[in-house]
């Protein structure tokens, strides 16, 4: 099917790979242009075949429990991101010499003549609020935008949507990208690399090359961190179009072609004539909200893509003196007794975690839930000395404390052998406990949250309920 754009789909045969938020669109946005679409799907209980029901009365053929077996006549597979790579059904597609799309790559492939370009963000930390930053950017700047793609806003609805767009602001997973072999982006920033998603991906190495294929094709500037090497790495192994630049952020003083901060000033050291001589002031920290470290370099980042759109400075203060971050994210929920109690339930590895637990000087940490494989040595080491107390819950809290007992023996700490969801309630009385005025009460658990609640956002809320009732 080449790499281009596909307009001519009657009578292909394809099959789609998973129910789910993007498996259905996909297939009916394929059945819709005249293919032959056969979902499968490993799961057979009453949401599936709900789901199922759906897409029968639409004409599409849906096998349940049976997400092992390459349908006979199949031309291509679409997938939904979260089906491994060493699935068998992907292994028999690879035999039969099929492409494997994921969403993000129909969506690339669907996009009319005149599509908007991408400003594309991923790393393992960030994403969202600097996709969200971007967008705010580019409004300020006049630019009629939108961010999508992984932040829950389905690329293929706004590529076949009605709405006209100047330039999009997408995240994008290493799930994604691992899918999306003929994206090019106008520019794209990888925010950070950590241990993430190894369950997935088998390996560090596969998880750091499904990221780095986001700078493929760059046009303009491929953005990465300065203090982190290993997404500087990604830029030299990417093959770009010619005259695409590398542009770091740091935050500390920029150097040319860098974003960095200056006396409480974002500055651009990348965007402006002679840039060995001359630096363009952006924005002040206080503009960030909120102005935590790791914050400051999303700010910069986003600032960064924008930039190599065009934007002018103005926009980008303007844009984030707007942009307010998403709850679960660093969100300041009260305080009780001169203790501040933060919900940064969306810290969900320990690189967020880590990110998080620097923003505060003194803190109680209030951690565990689901590992996902993380080990937590490097981050209990890194975070020592600002711990005050720890309160752990959830499956896997054995392994944090661990990490405690040999790197900050001396903090104390609660093990809550509970994985009820009343367990929050009990978690925030003991960090009460622990804290004192001054101090900071952090929900960073450093793990998913599928052991005890729904979702992240879930546990954040039970984290503030229980904070009110201390209050109270």
């Amino acid at each position: 099917m080449g790499s281009g754009q596909v307009t001519d789909w009657q009578g292909r045969h394809v099959t789609v790979a998973g129910l789910g938020v993007s498996g259905i669109p996909a297939a009916k946005v394929l059945h819709a242009r005249g293919a032959h679409v056969t979902v499968v799907n490993d799961g057979d209980d009453a949401r599936a075949r709900e789901q199922a029901a759906e897409l029968q009365a639409l004409g599409i053929t849906v096998r349940l429990g049976d997400g092992a077996t390459l349908p006979d006549g199949t031309e291509l597979v679409v997938t939904t991101p979260g089906w491994k790579p060493d699935k068998p059904l992907f292994a028999a597609a690879r035999e039969a010499g099929l492409e494997i799309w994921g969403d993000v790559e129909l969506a690339w492939r669907l996009r009319g003549p005149d599509a908007a370009p991408w400003l594309a963000v991923t790393g393992t930390n960030g994403k969202t609020t600097t996709v969200q930053m971007l967008a705010s950017i580019l409004k300020a700047a006049g630019l009629r935008t939108a961010a999508v793609g992984n932040i829950g806003v389905s690329l293929l609805d706004v590529v076949l949507g009605e709405e006209q767009y100047d330039v999009l602001a997408v995240e994008l997973s290493s799930y994604q990208l691992h899918w999306a072999p003929s994206l090019r982006a106008h520019s794209a920033a990888v925010l950070n690399l950590a241990p993430d998603h190894l369950d997935w991906h088998g390996s560090m190495e596969a998880y750091a090359a499904d990221k780095g294929r986001i700078y493929e094709g760059n046009r303009v500037a491929c953005v990465y961190n300065a203090a982190d090497k290993a997404t500087e790495d990604l830029v030299r192994e990417a093959d770009v179009e010619e005259g695409c630049r590398a542009i770091g952020f740091t935050l500390g003083t920029p150097g040319p072609s860098q974003l960095g901060v200056v006396d409480g000033i974002l500055v651009d050291r990348a965007f402006v004539e002679n840039r060995q001589r001359n630096a363009q002031e952006l924005a002040e920290v206080a503009d960030v909200n909120p102005p935590a470290p790791h914050n400051i370099a999303n700010a910069l980042a986003a600032a960064a893509l924008a930039r190599a759109f065009g934007v002018p400075a103005a926009a980008v203060r303007d844009g984030l003196r707007t942009f307010t971050p998403d709850a679960h994210r660093i969100a300041h929920v009260a305080d009780v007794d001169g203790v501040a109690y933060v919900d940064d339930s969306k810290a969900t590895n320990t690189h967020a975690a880590e990110a998080s637990l620097a923003a505060y000087e003194s803190i109680v940490w209030m951690a565990g839930g689901l590992a996902k494989g993380a080990t937590f040595d490097e981050l209990v080491a890194k975070s020592a000395r600002r711990l005050r107390g720890v309160v752990l819950f959830g499956r896997d809290r054995a392994l944090i404390r661990e990490a405690l007992a040999r790197h900050a023996p001396e903090v104390p700490v609660v093990d809550l052998d509970r994985t009820d969801t009343g367990a929050m309630l009990a978690a925030v009385q003991e960090a009460r406990r622990l804290a004192t005025a001054g101090d900071t009460v952090l929900l960073a658990p450093a793990c998913a949250s599928m052991d005890m609640f729904a979702n992240y956002n879930k546990r954040g809320d039970a984290f503030a309920e229980a904070v009110r009732e201390l209050g109270s």
